[in-house]
């Protein structure tokens, strides 16, 4: 892998993309790089260090996941066992390995909007149910917030800790890392790059003012960290001798195992498969795991390679990161699946005229409109972005603001053939009246 001049490196990929600050972290047998780039707020002049903490979105998930891992090797959870045998209101037949890997049939996410008073005991009482449940337990791979604040939920019960005690006592303070937050509620010992917003098309950078996710929803997006941390938490993973290792060799193993092979839908433009709280990989016949996370203005990626032990680490603090680290991905040969481009997409194909209509599953909605000029992804009426479709069903989204491309899938009924599945960034949404 060509790792030389990744400061250059960064650092042009970074003007390119328009982000105002970075961090890569790439380790390898031959020893670690870490090279950052920019400012932590666009024309702040604070620039980024080593040591700056980014929010890191949903790779949040994996520290719950491992939390959750933690547990179940001490014996107090059962990963095949109905979750319900611990929290004894859940009505449904879930288990942790489902809810792990995004097998579970829970809503992408549920009433983000509302208000979030209470505790998080409440609020999963509320949505975990299983009247929630977007699909059928263990048929598809759909993406779910829900399932990981169910999770952290399920932490609390068992270790009679808060989400972030047990996260700190159990994972973080051992590994030597100091979390920062994006909730209120969280650790505030670390200050936290800013997000951006930029707008390719229009060559504006936007700062993003406050934050979007609640309290209740930190087991699935609120930490903030740096590209070191990030590096660190994936050696424990690999099993680093110099590391406490809070879980057994097989424990890990276990985490990287695809667990869709049985599901009808897989992880379509997220993953090669999903383990337990992992994304897995391949690429020119190596196996990676990782996860990516996006919030808020921010882009973080963090890929791992069990075979030689390489791990790839990248903060950003702009919604272009993601396009950022595409292009990193490719010019150091990292698995990774792009967020926003198709492979081999081909040419543009006509919509079937089947793929309009309405999508839903929890919170989450698409409204698929033919206009005069083709396909559009509605938002209060309006259109919101423009569909280009593919061969295969295929499609990508082009934000007609200019915000970053996004790609997915329509899929038919094996009963009668007409579409009834929609699929986007790894959320399956299911056709309504």
């Amino acid at each position: 892998m060509p790792y030389e001049d990744l400061e250059a490196l960064l650092a042009g990929l970074a003007a390119k993309h328009q982000v105002p600050g970075a961090q890569l972290v790439v380790r390898t047998a031959e020893g670690v790089v870490a090279v950052e780039t920019g400012e932590r707020a666009s024309g702040s002049g604070d620039v980024v260090t080593a040591s700056t903490a980014f929010p890191i979105g949903s790779i949040t998930k994996a520290f719950t996941a491992a939390l959750v891992m933690v547990l179940v090797g001490d014996g107090d959870i059962e990963l095949d066992a109905p979750l319900a045998e611990t929290l004894p209101w859940l009505d449904s037949t879930i288990t942790a390995r489902q809810v792990l890997s995004h097998t579970s049939g829970l809503a992408a996410n549920s009433d983000l909007a509302g208000p979030h008073d209470g505790p998080r005991a409440r609020w999963v009482g509320r949505h975990c149910r299983a009247a929630d449940l977007a699909h059928r337990p263990g048929t598809v791979f759909s993406y779910s917030g829900d399932g990981y604040v169910l999770l952290g939920h399920l932490v609390e019960e068992v270790t009679g800790m808060s989400w972030w005690e047990a996260l700190d006592a159990i994972l973080l303070r051992p590994l030597g890392i100091t979390a920062g937050s994006i909730v209120e509620d969280g650790p505030r010992a670390r200050d936290v790059a800013s997000g951006h917003t930029v707008q390719s098309r229009l060559g504006r950078v936007l700062p993003v003012v406050g934050g979007t996710l609640p309290s209740m929803s930190a087991p699935e997006g609120a930490l903030a960290l740096s590209a070191s941390d990030l590096v660190t938490f994936a050696r424990m993973h690999l099993g680093d001798p110099e590391l406490p290792r809070p879980l057994a060799s097989d424990a890990l193993a276990t985490m990287r195992q695809d667990q869709t092979g049985h599901t009808s839908v897989g992880p379509y433009g997220m993953a090669d498969g999903w383990g337990l709280g992992w994304g897995l990989y391949r690429r020119d016949g190596v196996e990676w795991f990782g996860h990516d996370g996006t919030i808020d203005g921010t882009s973080s990626h963090l890929r791992c390679a069990p075979g030689d032990g390489t791990v790839v680490a990248l903060t950003t603090n702009a919604s272009s990161g993601a396009a950022l680290w595409d292009d990193l991905a490719e010019h150091l040969s990292v698995g990774s699946r792009s967020l926003s481009k198709l492979d081999d997409e081909g040419p543009p194909v006509p919509a079937p005229p089947d793929c309009a209509g309405r999508y839903v599953n929890g919170a989450l909605e698409f409204t698929i409109d033919h206009r005069d000029d083709g396909l559009y992804l509605l938002i209060g009426g309006e259109p919101q972005s423009k569909v280009t479709t593919f061969g295969g069903l295929t499609f990508t989204l082009h934000d007609l603001n200019g915000g970053a491309p996004q790609v997915g899938r329509f899929l038919r009924s094996t009963v009668d053939g007409r579409v009834d599945l929609i699929q986007c960034l790894g959320r399956l949404a299911t056709r309504v009246p």
